[in-house]
C-alpha cells in the first residue's frame, strides 16, 4: 500500500498495487472486491463519481456550507448551519484523532474522488476541486436544521438578521424527516414463510432527485466486508443491506432528539452572561464569515454566533434566545457502527454493535439465516425527566431539565421472533410492530409520537392474511397496490349519496357513472384502473386537510370529475396516463418534467391514502399529468437460507447521465412493479458482468 499512501500525501499516482475491481452488471450495478475496506471504499467513491459527479459534487459542496458561493442567499440558511455547528472544526479535529482504520476510510473515500477528476477531464467540478479526508466526516455530522425543536423560521430571523433572498429551507442538514417522507420495512419468521427461511423487504421513501439519493452497490474485502445495498450518495458504507449471513433496514422516527431551551441574558454588566439554576453562567462567542456570490463576485458576510451549556443559539422568541440542544452523533462512531452492522455474522452480534448507540432519527429491523426476525425502534435517544412535557420550548434555568445521558439499549422498544411470526414499521407506532400483543406498552411520549398510519395498517392486513410467503409472493407483496382507505371512502360515498341525489337531482345524474364505478371498484390501483383516477382526483381535491378526513363525497367526486375533464377532455382515464414516472436533471430543478416528454405510467400512489407502492406525485405548472418526485427508491427483498435470494430495484437506473444506458434501465420494471436479480455470490455477479476496471488505472 506504499504507493496508495504516497498517492495521499502527494497527489501522484504511484501505485504499489491495484486497491479494488469494480465488475459492472448488465444494470451496471457496480460489484467491488478488494484486499481491504479502504481499498473498496476508494472505489465506492470513484464509481459514485462516475455514476452521478454532479449530485455527489452538489451534496458535498451543501454538506461543506458553500451553497451561498453558488446560489448567493438562497443557501445562506444551510450554509449558516454548518457554522453554527462548528462542523469544521470538529471534523479536522476528530480526523486528526482518528483510528487509523477509520482515518484510512476517509483518505480512501476522498481519494477515489480525486482519482476520479484526474482521470476525467470531461467532469467540471464548481467548487469542490479537490477533497479533503475531513470532508468525509463533515458529511456525515448530523446537525438539526436551523428551524428545528420548536425554533421557528421567524425566530431565527431575529438571531440572524439575513438578507432577503435567504431560503429557510435547510438542505445540507442531511436527512432530515418531512411529514411526507417515509419508507416501509416487514420481516416475517420462518414459519410465515413457504419456503420455511426468514425473509425481508427494504424500502424507504425519499426523494428521486436531489440531496440523500439512494445508490445501490455490492461490496466485498478481505477484511470480512460482503455486503450488498445501499449507500447514500456521498457514504462510504452500505446503509441498508444484506450479506450472506443476514439483512437489516431503517424508517425514520420521530423521537426527540433535539431540544430549543429558552435563555434569559439579563445581567446589565455582561451581555453573555444567562441565567441557570439561580445564578448566571457566561455564554461563549465567535464570528464567523460566509462567502456569498452577489452580483456575480464572492463577497464574505461576517455573521456573530453565542453558545450556551445547551447548545448554540438559533433564533429569539419574546426576546429570549433559543439554544438548540442535539444528539452529538461523531461521525467516527458512526462509520464504526455502519460497518460493524455490515459485518455482524449472528443476532448477538448485531445487537452488540446497535448498542453503540450513534444513529439518529432511524428504527431498525433485521433478518437472518438462522431464521431470527427483529426490530428496534431508535438508537441514540437522550434521557429526560419522563414527567415534563417536552415537546415545546424548555426552560433553560432550570437544571431539571438537563439530559441525563442516552438511554441505555435495552430500554428502546424492540421485538424479537414474535409470537405473530412477522414484524412491520412504516414510520409508525413500534408498540404494533408485531401485531395488537404489543400496543398497550407504556413509553415516555418523546419515545414514541409515532401514530398507526394507514401504511402500516395496510401492512398488518397483508402480513396477518394468513398466507405462507413464497420468495414470488413476497416480492410481490412489495410493490402491493391495495388501498387502505378505498372501503372507509366507498362507504362514506354511499351514505351520502342518497341525500346528495334528492338535494341535486341533475347533479347526481351527471355523476351516475363515476359513482357507480367506484361502488364497484376492487379499491386497487393499477395502470388501467379509471376508479383508482377518480378516487385520487377526489383526494387532492381536498387539499390539505387531516389524514382522518372522509374526501370521497358527492361534491368532491364532481370536483374531481371537472378537473379531469379540463385537463383530459373525459374522466374516463386510467390512472397511469395521469401517474407518471419521468426523468429529469439528478438536482430536480434545472430540468423541468413535462407532457411532450417520455415517461411512464405507475400503479403507486401516496402512502397517505395507505397502500404500500409508495409514489409522491405533483402537478407541475402548465402541465396536466402528475410526475414523481418521491416515494419507493431502493427496493430490496431477501429471502435468507444457506444461500440467500434477493431481487432489487433503484427507481430509474444506477446512473444519472442520459447517454447512458444505464439513465433509465430500471425504470420499465419499477413501473411494472418488478425486481431485477440481485446478484450477490460470485458465480451469480460473473453471469452478469459487461464491464471489469481495475482502480487506479
Amino acid at each position: 500500500m506504499t504507493g496508495f499512501l504516497l498517492w495521499i500525501a502527494f497527489g501522484v499516482p504511484l501505485w504499489s498495487e491495484p486497491l479494488a475491481t469494480v465488475r459492472r452488471d448488465q444494470y451496471g450495478v457496480p460489484h467491488i472486491y478488494g484486499k481491504t475496506d479502504a481499498g473498496v471504499v476508494f472505489a465506492l467513491a470513484y464509481s459514485q463519481a462516475e455514476d452521478n459527479f454532479w449530485q455527489l459534487e452538489e451534496d458535498y459542496i451543501r454538506a461543506l456550507g458553500r451553497a451561498s458561493e453558488l446560489y448567493g442567499a438562497s443557501g445562506l440558511y444551510g450554509d449558516l448551519a454548518f457554522r453554527l455547528w462548528r462542523v469544521e472544526e470538529r471534523a479536522k479535529k476528530l480526523y486528526a484523532g482518528a483510528p487509523s482504520p477509520l482515518k484510512a476510510i476517509c483518505d480512501s473515500f476522498a481519494a477515489g474522488y480525486n482519482h476520479y477528476l484526474a482521470t476525467h477531464a470531461e467532469a467540471k467540478p464548481r467548487l469542490l476541486k479537490k477533497m479533503e479526508p475531513w470532508h468525509v466526516l463533515a458529511f456525515q455530522s448530523a446537525r438539526p436544521g436551523l428551524a428545528s425543536g420548536g425554533v421557528r423560521r421567524e425566530d431565527v430571523a431575529r438571531e440572524f438578521p439575513l438578507p432577503s433572498g435567504a431560503a429557510a429551507d435547510d438542505s445540507s442538514a442531511g436527512e432530515g424527516f418531512r411529514e411526507e417522507e417515509g419508507s416501509n420495512m416487514w420481516a416475517i419468521a420462518p414459519n410465515r414463510s413457504a419456503s420455511g427461511r426468514a425473509m425481508l423487504f427494504l424500502n424507504p421513501h425519499v426523494g428521486f432527485f436531489g440531496g440523500g439519493q439512494r445508490y445501490e452497490a455490492h461490496l466485498e474485502s478481505g477484511e470480512g466486508l460482503a455486503v450488498s445495498g445501499f449507500a447514500i450518495l456521498g457514504t462510504p458504507y452500505i446503509r441498508s443491506g444484506f450479506t450472506a449471513w443476514h439483512g437489516w433496514c431503517h424508517t425514520n422516527n420521530n423521537a426527540d432528539i433535539v431540544d430549543a431551551y429558552r435563555e434569559t441574558f439579563d445581567n446589565p454588566g455582561d451581555p453573555l452572561l444567562y441565567r441557570y439554576d439561580g445564578a448566571y453562567k457566561k455564554a461563549e462567542s465567535w464570528t464567523d464569515t460566509i462567502a456569498v456570490l452577489r452580483n456575480g463576485v464572492i463577497t464574505n458576510i461576517p455573521v456573530k454566533f453565542r453558545r450556551t451549556h445547551h447548545g448554540p443559539v438559533a433564533g429569539i422568541r419574546d426576546g429570549h434566545p433559543l439554544a438548540l440542544r442535539a444528539v452529538d452523533r461523531d461521525p467516527l462512531q458512526l462509520m464504526t457502527q455502519r460497518m460493524g452492522m455490515a459485518k455482524a455474522k449472528s443476532l448477538e452480534e448485531f445487537r452488540n454493535v446497535m448498542a453503540q448507540r450513534a444513529i439518529t432519527g432511524s428504527n431498525t429491523m433485521y433478518a437472518d439465516r438462522k431464521g431470527n426476525i427483529y426490530y428496534v425502534h431508535g438508537n441514540a435517544i437522550p434521557k429526560r425527566d419522563p414527567k415534563r412535557q417536552w415537546a415545546g420550548i424548555v426552560d433553560g434555568a432550570d437544571p431539571a431539565t438537563e439530559w441525563r445521558g442516552l438511554h441505555e439499549y435495552p430500554e428502546l422498544p424492540q421485538f424479537t421472533n414474535p409470537v405473530s411470526g412477522y414484524l412491520q414499521n412504516c414510520n409508525s407506532d413500534p408498540r404494533l410492530a408485531a401485531g395488537e400483543p404489543g400496543s398497550g406498552v407504556a413509553y415516555p411520549s418523546y419515545f414514541v409520537p409515532e401514530r398507526d398510519n394507514f401504511r402500516a395498517k395496510r401492512s398488518r392486513q397483508i402480513l396477518e392474511s394468513g398466507k405462507k410467503f413464497s420468495f414470488e409472493e413476497w416480492s410481490a407483496a412489495a410493490f402491493d397496490t391495495g388501498v387502505y382507505l378505498a372501503d372507509r371512502e366507498k362507504s362514506h360515498l354511499e351514505k351520502q349519496w342518497n341525500a346528495f341525489a334528492a338535494q341535486h337531482p341533475e347533479r347526481a345524474a351527471r355523476l351516475k357513472e363515476p359513482a357507480a364505478m367506484l361502488r364497484a371498484w376492487d379499491g386497487k390501483s393499477t395502470v388501467g384502473s379509471v376508479p383508482m383516477a377518480l378516487f385520487m382526483a377526489a383526494f387532492l381535491s381536498r387539499g390539505t386537510g387531516d389524514e382522518n378526513q372522509q374526501f370521497l363525497t358527492p361534491e368532491l367526486l364532481e370536483k374531481a370529475v371537472a378537473e379531469l375533464e379540463k385537463d383530459f377532455g373525459t374522466w374516463r382515464i386510467a390512472w397511469g396516463e395521469i401517474n407518471r414516472l419521468q426523468r429529469i436533471h439528478t438536482s430536480g430543478r434545472l430540468e423541468a418534467f413535462s407532457d411532450t416528454k417520455p415517461s411512464l405510467p405507475v400503479a403507486g400512489a401516496p402512502g397517505t391514502v395507505g397502500i404500500v407502492f409508495n409514489f409522491y406525485a405533483t402537478q407541475p405548472a402548465g402541465q396536466k399529468k402528475l410526475y414523481g418526485r418521491m416515494g419507493d427508491t431502493y427496493v430490496a427483498v431477501v429471502e435468507f437460507g444457506r444461500r440467500i435470494r434477493a431481487g432489487s430495484l433503484l427507481v430509474f437506473g444506477q446512473s444519472a447521465d442520459p447517454g447512458s444506458a444505464h439513465f433509465l434501465d430500471q425504470a420499465p420494471l419499477y413501473s411494472e412493479g418488478k425486481f431485477k436479480p440481485a446478484a450477490y455470490y460470485k458465480s451469480e455477479v460473473r453471469k452478469g458482468i459487461r464491464s471489469t476496471l481495475t482502480l487506479p488505472r
